[in-house]
């Protein structure tokens, strides 16, 4: 018994202290820097979301100028979008509503180059080229750049122009997500209307019977933020007319041997909180919520022309998002109950997000909480805008390198399965030091069913300890932790994983995430303004087996 009494401060000499109310051993640390986390693991308290709940959009500003979809043939690009599959391709946004589909104009030069690949590498494997033989591929992307001024110059001014597309653009869009293991999901115009105020399907039924004759396996939204149609078009569309478009579209596609069984997403519904959007939204969902499969919205927390990086990091902008959330549950709850909801469009800041933030590292706190929100909050699926374009919020810049949301996400798509889980924080406060948790993506090869993934994000200026409960305090846990590379810190566009820079070595293959095992017992330990992903093995929780 003496010896006993003796181990707690011999324990604390040696630099280890005893048990905390969570249960684990961990380092020695002031008690303000610790926290404890509470698991909630009943399979009756959890939920699921989609397979592919990680999904990515190109916006249709890419073909403002048709010749800058031949990009989409970069090995490099594809490669990237590969790693985040399976996931959906949305190709909408604002000018979705501005193209027209002319199946007898000629492709671009640049387009019948590609499209002449295409139908020789048919032939053999249409997706398995190396390179696309496109010599002109660098001088695009230095045009882009020019082409990204021209896009934005028309968005400030709100004076939209109509744009003619090809059977070659569809083609190559088309190629793009199939050989990327995407499913293309296509915004129609919505734009299009009769004297009555009734959508003109006319333009939508060419581009039916072309991807139709093709055997092209799509999916289809119709318009994009209805709630702005008037401010950039002039056109008012309300939602029992726009309810009424939905129901049409839904006809016509079941005139289709491809399409009679296609989803229809909608009404990809902008600033949500509004009161004419409340309106809009509750007035469409009563006239056509039937014919569709989810409901879809659009959200970013602040203005990317004036945001700050403090805005970044602000706990309140975060949990701002939360309250939209329930608002917009409580409109689709009261009309078309039972409805999956999914996040249509989003990102960091609209306007194409804020230069040199919205490209981050510091993004990544935005876009991993909105994931974990999302998901617990009882969104089905999360598209982010976008996988490479316009602006400043893409996952992949302009020279097809990847941006760190990019890292952050294909490391979300390997590490966290499908089964939401509860969790919560004890002894700081939980809107600095937020946490989720998941049962563990078992496609992973190193994980089994059972196994539990945690991911937290510390906005604390300072390191900060999370205890796990002590059921897993002898469990083996692996750390992925992300932190930035270089002497930007959190303004840095590269980021590290585990202490090694995160690059592909070529441009066919992504690196290998190599996890840190942490000792048994050892709290986890996230440094200031971070964030990481811990899973925790042979965890044999119920509700992921």
């Amino acid at each position: 018994p003496p010896l006993l009494l003796l181990l707690p401060p011999l324990l604390q000499l040696c630099g280890w202290r005893a048990q905390d109310a969570a249960g684990a051993w961990a380092e020695p640390g002031r008690a303000e820097d610790g926290a404890a986390l509470s698991f909630q693991l009943s399979s009756e308290l959890s939920r699921k979301v989609s397979p592919l709940f990680l999904s990515v959009t190109l916006d249709s500003n890419l073909i403002t100028d048709p010749k800058y979809i031949t990009l989409l043939g970069s090995t490099k690009l594809r490669t990237l979008a590969r790693g985040l599959s399976p996931a959906f391709l949305r190709f909408g946004g604002t000018k979705g509503d501005f193209l027209i589909f002319d199946p007898q104009q000629k492709p671009t030069p640049e387009e019948k180059v590609f499209q002449d690949f295409l139908r020789k590498q048919a032939t053999v494997d249409i997706c398995g080229f190396r390179s696309a033989p496109l010599d002109f591929i660098e001088q695009l992307q230095s045009q882009w750049l020019f082409q990204q001024k021209l896009i934005f110059k028309e968005q400030e001014k709100n004076k939209y122009k109509n744009i003619t597309f090809t059977r070659s653009t569809l083609d190559i869009l088309y190629n793009f997500a199939n050989c990327s293991n995407l499913h293309l999901i296509f915004g129609l115009n919505a734009l299009l209307r009769k004297s009555g105020s009734q959508w003109d399907s006319s333009n939508a039924q060419l581009i039916l019977n072309y991807t139709d004759s093709q055997n092209y396996t799509l999916s289809w939204e119709l318009g994009n933020e209805p709630n702005s149609f008037l401010h950039k078009s002039g056109i008012e569309v309300n939602g029992f007319q726009l309810g009424q478009d939905f129901i049409q579209l839904r006809q016509l596609l079941n005139n289709y041997v491809h399409y009679k069984n296609a989803k229809i997403y909608g009404p990809d519904l902008g600033r949500s909180s509004r009161k004419h959007s409340k309106v809009l939204l509750k007035s469409f969902l009563k006239s056509g919520g039937k014919v569709l499969d989810s409901v879809t919205w659009h959200h970013y927390y602040i203005d990317g022309r004036i945001a700050t990086r403090h805005d970044f990091l602000n706990p309140d902008i975060l949990d701002s998002f939360k309250t939209k959330v329930e608002e917009l549950f409580e409109i689709v709850n009261s009309t078309v109950p039972d409805k999956s909801v999914w996040l249509g469009e989003t990102s960091s800041a609209f306007g194409g997000g804020t230069p040199n933030l919205s490209n981050a590292y510091i993004a990544g706190f935005m876009w991993l909480d909105k994931l974990g929100l999302s998901a617990q909050l009882g969104i089905d699926l999360v598209m982010r805008q976008v996988l490479y374009g316009a602006g400043n919020y893409q996952l992949v810049d302009a020279n097809f390198e990847p941006l760190p949301d990019y890292w952050l996400s294909l490391l979300y798509k390997k590490l966290v399965g499908t089964t939401v889980l509860h969790v919560t924080i004890t002894g700081l406060h939980p809107a600095k030091l937020r946490v989720y948790l998941h049962c563990t993506n078992t496609h992973h090869p190193k994980y089994r069913e059972g196994d539990v993934t945690l991911f937290a994000l510390n906005l604390y200026n300072s390191t900060k300890h999370l205890h796990v409960p002590a059921y897993f305090a002898k469990k083996q846990i692996d750390e992925y932790l992300l932190l930035p590379d270089g002497k930007d810190d959190l303004l840095s566009r590269s980021v590290q994983l585990n202490g090694y820079l995160l690059k592909m070595p070529d441009d066919e293959t992504l690196p290998v995430f190599q996890e840190k095992p942490l000792s048994p017992g050892q709290s986890l330990k996230l440094p200031a303004f971070s964030y990481g992903f811990y899973v925790i093995r042979n965890a044999k929780v119920l509700a992921c087996i």
